[in-house]
């Protein structure tokens, strides 16, 4: 079963300024996301008005990780993309709200450029007053919920109904706001989209 034991913070970053990521502990192996080559100035390319810890940054990772995986860390609200090189691509993310976000290990069963969006029947019976409208299905586009790319969540052959995806929201990164779902910028979705292949595995860590 997928655990986080704890976080530890890095004592020391390789650039001055840089904020230090965490250690994931999974079982008994840890990896450090140490910063190793930040934005200079991330808030040059901010229009979000994001802190700039959320913004892009790739940063260092312990031998063992398979690269093309990602890792979500509910706490810290990071998405970690696993590159073949030591190093790994993270971005700010938001997560579900308290009692919706699902922890687990998940394979990525397809993804979607500007995808169509349907609420669940658990989400319209949670919360018509929002939900009832869109019964029918939202098309793709700016203000579509997923955004601009969507990572489709599968267990075996399933589909959870779990999504990584873009949103409209770009102020609700590194906060837990949505029904279940990752929310990444949508820039930053885009961005990742072209360097994840279908088949990737998710790893959500409990929050």
């Amino acid at each position: 079963m997928l655990t986080r034991r704890h976080f530890i913070i890095t004592s020391a970053t390789l650039f001055s300024g840089a904020i230090a990521a965490p250690a994931i502990a999974q079982d008994n192996v840890e990896f450090d996301m140490s910063v190793t080559r930040p934005d200079p100035d991330p808030n040059s390319n901010n229009p979000w008005g994001l802190h700039p810890r959320f913004m892009p940054t790739r940063v260092q990772h312990n031998p063992g990780m398979r690269a093309g995986d990602i890792h979500v860390d509910a706490v810290a609200k990071y998405l970690y993309h696993i590159g073949d090189d030591g190093t790994a691509m993270r971005y700010g993310v938001a997560i579900g709200r308290r009692g919706l976000y699902v922890p687990g290990t998940f394979r990525i069963g397809r993804k979607a450029e500007w995808p169509s969006w349907t609420p669940t029947a658990n989400m319209i019976a949670r919360e018509p007053e929002i939900y009832a409208q869109f019964a029918d299905g939202v098309p793709g586009g700016p203000e579509n919920p997923l955004g601009a790319r969507a990572f489709y969540l599968y267990t075996g052959g399933r589909d959870t109904y779990l999504r990584i995806h873009g949103t409209p929201q770009p102020w609700s990164i590194g906060t837990s706001a949505s029904s279940g779902c990752v929310r990444m910028v949508n820039a930053h979705v885009i961005d990742l989209y072209e360097n994840v292949q279908v088949g990737a595995t998710a790893h959500l860590y409990p929050a």
